[in-house]
């Protein structure tokens, strides 16, 4: 009988430390999925703001041209074209 009593404990003993283990590891999960959760925050506000730096970059592009830079000057008058046909457009619909 002492031998099934030990096999007993043994089974006991790796049970308890399966156990241990596995709240050990859905912690660590948690805390991954938490900072799997922060990172994806961050990278959503950093795309957030990479888009207003490049349309400030193209506004200082537009700006930089009609100072009269040289640089950029299609796209400057391509810009303005843009915007005078969307005004025509809207007093178009305004007539109406």
């Amino acid at each position: 009988m002492s031998v099934i009593a030990e096999i007993i404990d043994t089974l006991e003993y790796k049970v308890e430390k399966l156990f241990s283990k596995l709240k050990g590891l859905e912690k660590n999960n948690q805390d991954l999925r938490l900072e799997l959760t922060k990172a994806a925050q961050i990278i959503q506000r950093q795309s957030q703001e990479i888009e207003t730096l490049k349309k400030q970059y193209d506004t200082l592009k537009i700006a930089n041209s009609l100072l009269g830079s040289d640089n950029n000057k299609r796209e400057t008058k391509l810009k303005i074209n843009s915007l005078i046909r969307e005004i025509d457009y809207c007093i178009a619909q305004l007539s109406d």
